[in-house]
């Protein structure tokens, strides 16, 4: 692998995990806003949420696009790191969804 394709790897590597990073917050915003019964708000955060996870997919797509044109990616540690950071986050925002419904179902009872 070239030193630019190294650095390229890494920089499309810090992007996955800057913005799966970005959407983690945003999604553990959104369970503290739903906690307080803020549920526009903890969408809201879901959305950014998940303009954030579609840049890190434009980063992942671009590997996968460069594999299947035959390029060799070479799987570094910071890669694997980065999928890592993106698995996470995504499954913190699956969470997310469900905690934004439970605490919404949680006001219904106390209104009841």
């Amino acid at each position: 692998m070239t030193n630019e394709a190294t650095e390229d790897m890494q920089l499309l590597s810090f992007n996955i995990i800057l913005h799966a990073g970005n959407a983690r917050s945003n999604a553990m915003e959104a369970i503290t806003l739903a906690k307080e019964y803020k549920f526009d708000e903890a969408r809201s955060k879901i959305s950014e949420a998940d303009k954030e996870f579609t840049e890190a997919h434009h980063s992942q797509t671009k590997l996968l696009q460069d594999e299947a044109e035959g390029k060799q990616n070479e799987v570094t540690v910071i890669l694997v790191h980065a999928q890592d950071h993106l698995m996470t986050a995504m499954t913190v925002k699956d969470l997310a969804n469900e905690m934004i419904e439970m605490y919404e179902k949680m006001k219904q009872l106390e209104e009841r």
